[in-house]
């Protein structure tokens, strides 16, 4: 039985996938992207599978969906995990095909024959995976860039009503200093200096990146 298999061999399948992830990253990050996803999916194959063995063993139809809630809600926050973490959509989908590859070249090694539905199975499960991942990635994904542009938008629209106010402050110490009797070294003048080095600033502050 795969159920039994994958339940018996759980810790080598995980270090098998965490190996292929080691190939692709710095060691220090190998293990960041694997402990999300994989050794709960690896549980819920297992619960997948029995259930629909037993199901099958009774005479009834297996379930059209594999625990779609659990593998999903597990899979959207491995997805999102990566994101937050630093990693590509691609790595969702090299994780979970790094499950695949790990439970049949083992498999193989100890001679284990998967039937056809069990391997039926264990692909649709993570075919709903993978689908579940990316989709809560490339949400989170979204969300951040959602985020960015509100942050940008929010930037633009201070930068905007700030230099309104400094060009309207230029404007009246300039129209005092023209029309009264006012010389460029009083107070007034002191002011239109400062106002326009506020105004040098401010481009600055828009040019330079927000602070995190």
């Amino acid at each position: 039985m795969l159920h039994e298999f994958v339940a018996q061999n759980r810790q080598a399948l995980i270090e098998r996938c965490r190996e292929k992830v080691a190939k692709r990253f710095e060691p220090a990050a190998a293990a960041s992207p694997i402990e999300y996803g994989v050794p709960l999916f690896l549980e819920q194959l297992v619960e997948t599978l029995k259930t629909e063995q037993t199901t099958s063993a009774r005479g009834g139809d297996p379930e059209p969906t594999p625990a779609p809630t659990a593998i999903g809600r597990a899979a959207a926050l491995h997805g999102a995990e990566l994101l937050r973490r630093g990693f590509t959509v691609d790595q969702v989908v090299h994780d979970y095909g790094d499950v695949c590859q790990a439970v049949t070249a083992l498999a193989v090694e100890q001679s284990l024959t998967i039937a056809s539905d069990e391997f039926r199975t264990m692909n649709r499960c993570l075919d709903n995976a993978i689908a579940d991942a990316v989709s809560a990635f490339g949400e989170a994904h979204q969300a951040s860039l959602d985020r960015e542009t509100r942050s940008a938008q929010q930037r633009l629209t201070d930068y905007v009503s700030d230099h309104r106010r400094l060009i309207a402050i230029t404007l009246q110490s300039l129209k005092a200093i023209k029309t009264g009797n006012i010389g460029i070294g009083g107070a007034t003048g002191a002011l239109l200096e400062h106002t326009l080095k506020e105004l040098d600033a401010l481009t600055e502050r828009l040019e330079s990146p927000p602070a995190k």
